[in-house]
């Protein structure tokens, strides 16, 4: 028989470009080519889909971030089926072959959010991860906030700044915001890996602040400064009809004197540590381990996601946000915290194509 074919496609149109093949390469050097045939795609920055080449650079080097070369042979995959065609400029287009599974190792907009999933729904086939829904409205963190509010989490408090507000009403939205108290963090309703995250500890910093972070979405987060330690927990889906299982929480720390993780701080050696198990109560961990599960199940989410949470000096969680598709690099927060917990990472690679072959395609 013949062994599955799993497209593993990275890069995309957004400021998350590099993160995604970092990503990438890890996922790729840990698939069992005895067991699956692998055909890496990389969407380059103009929204092109070509094969990546041999000598693709994954890994940021002296400082400079990784890019998909937009060179080569544009891909698709038809709609209503899972054929994989190439387009040679001047030829006549080639297939490659069916496609029985995709691994989107992709985060932000145009890929996380729903985009990619949708694609593959239409074509008919399967992917590794989120449907459209939990996809959408993972990325989409002020939706997020109000779905995991109405599941019984607690959520900080926060004010949700539109286009249409900025513009037109600015000054309700700074009293709304100042009203939480400064200092106040100000992001991108739908980025990630910290794009265009600042703190604002007084009104013309949290309008430069905005500002920034209109750069990367005009839809803006604000959200009132939390006291506490940043506990995560990876979710993932198990087999069959068993519930999804938490892993061992762990503790992620700024090194270096920063106040918040930025892009630096989460993909830059050095700048980010992680505990596991995070120092924190026994009962409490389980406390926690149990809210990640409710987060994704009330998401709907499928295949891995990552819940992270603020724990309190008082002892208190505060739930902070969901990814659907966390950062997936071997030293990534969520493999780590699933190789901590037994499941290693061409383990949990495994274990994720295995979820999305048994999958059926179309509505669940």
């Amino acid at each position: 028989m013949s062994k599955p074919r799993v497209a593993v496609v990275f890069g995309g149109r957004n400021s998350e470009h590099a993160v995604s093949l970092m990503g990438a390469g890890s996922v790729l050097e840990a698939i069992d080519r005895s067991k699956y045939e692998v055909i890496p795609i990389g969407i380059a920055q103009d929204g092109r889909w070509v094969l990546a080449t041999s000598d693709q650079r994954f890994a940021i080097e002296s400082g400079e971030l990784p890019v998909v070369d937009g060179a080569g042979a544009a891909l698709a995959l038809p709609s209503g089926g899972n054929a994989l065609v190439a387009y040679d400029p001047g030829s006549i287009p080639v297939e490659l072959g069916s496609v029985d599974v995709v691994f989107p190792v992709m985060h932000g907009p145009f890929a996380e959010d729903g985009t990619i999933q949708g694609l593959l729904e239409m074509a008919g086939v399967r992917y590794v991860g989120s449907g459209v829904l939990a996809s959408a409205v993972g990325m989409d963190k002020a939706h997020m906030k109000t779905v995991m509010a109405a599941a019984g989490l607690p959520v900080g408090r926060h004010v949700v700044v539109r286009d249409r507000d900025w513009r037109l009403d600015r000054e309700r939205v700074v009293k709304e915001a100042e009203a939480l108290g400064f200092p106040v963090f100000v992001k991108p309703a739908r980025a990630g890996s910290s794009q265009g995250i600042s703190k604002a500890s007084d009104r013309s910093q949290l309008e430069a602040a905005v500002e920034a972070a209109r750069q990367h979405d005009p839809k803006v987060l604000i959200e009132a400064a939390i006291a506490g330690r940043e506990i995560e927990c990876a979710v993932l889906e198990s087999p069959g009809d068993e519930p999804a299982a938490a892993s061992i929480p762990g503790e992620v720390r700024v090194e270096g004197g920063q106040e918040f993780f930025d892009f630096e701080a989460k993909y830059y050696p050095d700048q980010m540590s992680l505990t596991v198990p995070a120092d924190i109560p026994a009962e409490t961990a389980e406390e926690l381990r149990a809210m990640a599960v409710r987060a994704f199940e009330a998401l709907d989410c499928e295949g891995l996601a990552r819940a992270d949470f603020f724990y309190t000096p008082e002892g208190g969680l505060v739930f902070n946000e969901i990814n659907t598709m966390p950062g997936f690099t071997s030293l990534s927060v969520a493999p780590q915290l699933w190789a901590a917990s037994g499941l290693p990472y061409p383990a949990l690679v495994d274990r994720l194509i295995q979820l999305a072959l048994a999958r059926p395609a179309g509505l669940r």
